[in-house]
């Protein structure tokens, strides 16, 4: 198992990819702290993680707030007694919009969960980290930003914004044997994405939408969610020593195609 042993804290632990990493990143081998605003559903979460065998605590979480931030770190270190990896999935997508038309108050929501929300949980996590002299910290980026789509301006900004803390850190913490890395994730087939197929009226239409999803992709499929997440466990593990820094596409080759 490639995080046997380790204590790994997530956040944005929603019914897409968050979920998918959370129980994941357990079968793995890892103690995980799920975190979310909804907790219900972490409880449902970490009920699946438990049927299976592995450990977790679940902590209600905005991320917004830096006093749950520190709360999650002090339930993660009272319960594990340390913290191995930080992943930072936890994002507010705005209504898609022009920029020229968009509210700029979804702009700072935006950044505000996608950047300065995984900045807060870092920052609380660090102290610990920087005792123990390791850690790897993965924030969870997007396509959109090396791809622009029409409407999806502010998510993308605010995400980009990740990107360059996720270089900043990186050169701040190396001396502490911390390492931070991105992946970039673009169309992922999980429950989200199936919502929205299944939301068109049209099956036709549906399945056009889909397929035209699909041709813009080399590998000629869209990736499951439960698959992007592997690439995170690999960014958590000792397999990824020598990496920091790094911005790793977990997209099919989509940042690539025309």
């Amino acid at each position: 198992m490639i995080l046997d042993g380790k204590t790994v804290i997530i956040t944005g632990v929603g019914p897409g990819m968050g979920r998918a990493m959370a129980i994941g990143a357990a079968l793995e081998g890892a103690k995980v702290a799920l975190c979310a605003r909804s907790e219900s559903f972490l409880a449902e979460v970490l009920a699946q993680i438990d049927r299976q065998g592995g450990r977790g605590i679940a902590i209600p979480t905005d991320v917004t707030s830096t006093t749950d931030c520190e709360r999650v770190v002090k339930e993660t270190l009272d319960t594990y007694g340390c913290i191995d990896g930080i992943v930072n999935s936890a994002y507010f997508h705005p209504p898609w919009s022009a920029l020229e038309s968009a509210n700029l108050e979804d702009f700072n929501r935006a950044f505000d969960v996608n950047c300065l929300g995984a900045l807060r949980m870092v920052r609380a996590a660090l102290p610990a980290m920087k005792a123990r002299r390791s850690g790897s910290i993965v924030n969870v980026s997007t396509l959109a930003t090396r791809k622009p789509m029409n409407g999806e301006g502010a998510y993308a900004i605010a995400k980009a914004a990740l990107g360059q803390a996720t270089r900043q850190l990186a050169v701040e913490l190396g001396e502490f044997g911390i390492r931070v890395n991105q992946a970039l994730m673009g169309w992922m087939m999980g429950v989200p994405l199936r919502r929205y197929f299944d939301g068109i009226p049209d099956r036709s239409a549906a399945l056009a939408a889909q397929q035209n999803v699909v041709s813009r992709i080399p590998l000629a499929r869209i990736p499951a969610d439960a698959d992007c997440a592997r690439v995170v466990y690999f960014l958590l593990s000792d397999y990824s020593s020598e990496m920091t820094g790094a911005a790793l596409d977990v997209n099919g080759g989509e940042w690539v195609s025309p």
